[in-house]
């Protein structure tokens, strides 16, 4: 009896475990699932997006895609992640232009000053439109669907020397990336330019074998450059723009209703990213000038100036890697230039 009752005991609590359990086992399992991985921590706005985007996509296609998401470089460096991509092994990367030039010359148009104008409306057309459909079809022989431009905030200086005006800047020595066109850019203003690696930039400030340096604001207080730099100027000359990439096998298994939903998703999170990015860059200024270091804006006319200078330099710079593919980018972004 004691034996019966412990069976019957049994069975009911396995009945009502089962019961708890059965949603599940009827949930709507994903027939397409991607891997996408990127660089930034997920308290970061790309990250934040990502899941946003992740989520809308399974809401809208019943659970039949579904986004597995790898930040803080899981999935190994920048290179790996998009040859990853390139090859199949990940689905999907979301990637600064600066990582992407070795593998597609014609994306680094985006590391020329002043591509984009201040105002964010303008920004957002010119990406948008022809020139940013251009950009992302460039991508297509290399073995990529790149699917849409996000913007990821803008570069600035700082430097242990005067920042006061755009003389200022003759006789400087900058860190940058390894890139032609960011050597030529500060070329054009009488600096130098000198590549450092990003682990090594702190120190390099510290001790002066550089002077200064570009980077996005919350770049700069994340990795306390402000703290060894005794001035710093907002000209937001640089812009950071991410690209996302797929597989083309990954993408093209798709049906065509589940690619649109996704291309959907991405148009519709950016400004939510964008807006994200823009806060963390007025806090990061706010950290500044609470700090020792010297902060100011460069008013529209400097920023002016600072175009006309740096801008043809580095506009033959990119010509020269970019070749034939390249001057028929420029030509779309200087006709759509000219529509604002």
């Amino acid at each position: 009896m004691k034996f019966e009752a412990h069976t019957r005991a049994m069975g009911i609590a396995l009945a009502v475990a089962l019961a708890g359990t059965a949603p599940v086992a009827h949930a709507q399992a994903a027939k397409y699932t991607a891997k996408i991985a990127h660089l930034e921590a997920p308290t970061q706005p790309r990250h934040k997006g990502l899941e946003k985007v992740a989520e809308l996509v399974k809401q809208r296609t019943n659970g039949e895609v579904e986004f597995k998401l790898y930040p803080l470089s899981q999935l190994g460096n920048a290179r790996q992640m998009v040859e990853g991509v390139q090859f199949g092994s990940i689905e999907s990367t979301v990637e600064p232009t600066a990582f992407l030039g070795g593998f597609n010359p014609a994306v680094s148009i985006l590391d020329v000053p002043y591509i984009f104008p201040t105002d964010r409306a303008k920004s957002q057309k010119l990406r948008e439109g022809p020139f940013g459909k251009a950009i992302l079809d460039s991508f297509t022989n290399k073995g990529f669907v790149a699917l849409t431009i996000w913007p990821n905030g803008r570069k600035s200086l700082t430097s242990n020397k005067s920042l006061a005006s755009i003389d200022d800047l003759k006789g400087q020595k900058f860190r940058v990336m390894d890139s032609k066109i960011l050597v030529e850019q500060f070329a054009a203003v009488g600096a130098s330019a000198i590549p450092i690696q990003f682990g090594e930039l702190y120190t390099a400030l510290q001790t002066g074998v550089v002077d200064g340096e570009e980077n996005a604001l919350d770049t700069i207080t994340t990795m306390k450059f402000h703290e060894v730099q005794k001035n710093l100027v907002v000209t937001e000359h640089g812009s950071q723009e991410d690209i996302v990439l797929f597989n083309p096998k990954w993408w093209n298994s798709l049906p065509a209703g589940h690619r649109a939903v996704i291309a959907k998703a991405f148009d519709e999170v950016r400004p939510e990213v964008e807006k994200m990015k823009e806060q963390a860059q007025l806090d990061s200024l706010a950290i500044v000038k609470a700090s020792p270091t010297t902060a100011r804006i460069a008013d529209e006319a400097e920023r002016a100036r600072l175009r006309e200078l740096m801008y043809p330099r580095a506009r033959a710079a990119y010509l020269e890697r970019a070749g034939a593919e390249g001057k028929k980018i420029i030509e779309t972004y200087e006709a759509e230039l000219k529509k604002l």
